[in-house]
């Protein structure tokens, strides 16, 4: 079997009603550039009925290919399903509900063929709500000092690799898995296309606060161990400070003596001295979460079914 010239993986959570205008929009921009595509559609275990409409899809034309995960595994998971099923030459990755603009395409293809592995679409003028774009503005900032990484808020995960990156992904087993940063750490020759934000179709995005905060912590804490160099230092600096705050005591004792201090310094101090011990605690015990679940090498992901069952070596 011929190998496609591209391949474009997308996750799919909730996106019933995009599925069949993004096949409409996707389909006129890859034949001109692409003999050969297919469309990986990948079904994070959506509560709507994607899977029915994606089945239709690939009844309908047989570039459609698609792939159904046993429960959610989560946007990042689904995209490394995806690309262990994408057969492309270069695999494009890109969201469902249409903000991620299928005319794109050929202008990432375009600066690939310039000599680069990988190529980004930078967001302009984002569409999302100012709260998501003020969050993912955070993470970039705080994951870059922390990570030491360049984390650009604008850069999601609409993108287009190379066979050899999409390799090299393939053999990365981590459990917490961070598509773009991933692909940043590889290394391989990557550029920037500035692009406007599409509008979503319909729908609002499944990240909730608080998974979009738990997601940014595992990342940060998958990337780097610079918080626990601080949590130590923030412990020395305190024992520090306490060790001049006893020498001061004894000798103002031995000088000019001193009265009965008051209970709220106390007491104050010893809050603050517990809530720093309790936050060192947290830092590690998170990264003794995150060793458990890597030592498990449990799959990053497990499909349950797919449109070409057929067609696929067990």
């Amino acid at each position: 079997m011929s190998r496609p010239g591209i391949s474009v993986v997308v996750p799919t959570y909730g996106c019933e009603s995009c599925l069949e205008p993004l096949y409409a929009a996707l389909v006129p921009v890859l034949e001109p550039i692409a003999k050969d595509f297919e469309i990986v559609l990948v079904e994070d275990h959506s509560p709507q009925a994607d899977w029915a409409m994606i089945q239709a899809l690939a009844a309908q034309d047989p570039r459609v290919r698609g792939v159904k995960l046993t429960r959610n595994f989560g946007q990042h998971n689904a995209i490394a399903a995806g690309l262990a099923e994408a057969r492309g030459d270069w695999v494009v990755v890109m969201d469902c509900d249409l903000q991620d603009r299928p005319e794109v395409i050929p202008e990432l293809y375009a600066k690939a063929q310039e000599g680069f592995d990988c190529v980004f679409v930078s967001r302009q003028g984002r569409t999302d709500k100012a709260t998501k774009v003020a969050a993912s503005k955070l993470f970039g900032i705080v994951s870059g000092r922390i990570a030491k990484t360049k984390n650009d808020s604008s850069i999601g995960t609409f993108s287009i690799i190379s066979r050899r990156v999409v390799r090299e992904l393939r053999q990365m087993r981590d459990s917490q898995r961070n598509y773009v940063v991933q692909v940043f750490w590889l290394g391989f020759p990557t550029a920037i296309l500035p692009t406007a934000h599409g509008s979503r179709h319909s729908g609002e995005s499944s990240y909730s606060f608080a998974r979009s905060m738990r997601h940014a912590i595992a990342t940060i804490l998958s990337q780097s161990t610079r918080p626990l160099y601080a949590s130590a230092m923030f412990g020395f600096l305190m024992a520090l400070g306490a060790a001049s705050t006893a020498i001061y005591l004894v000798i103002r004792k031995l000088t000019v003596g001193y009265g009965v201090e008051g209970w709220t310094s106390v007491v104050v101090s010893l809050w603050f001295l517990f809530g720093v011990l309790f936050l060192n605690l947290g830092i590690l015990g998170l990264y003794l979460g995150s060793v458990f679940n890597e030592v498990k090498n449990r799959p990053p992901f497990v499909i349950e079914r797919t449109t070409y069952d057929d067609d696929r070596e067990d």
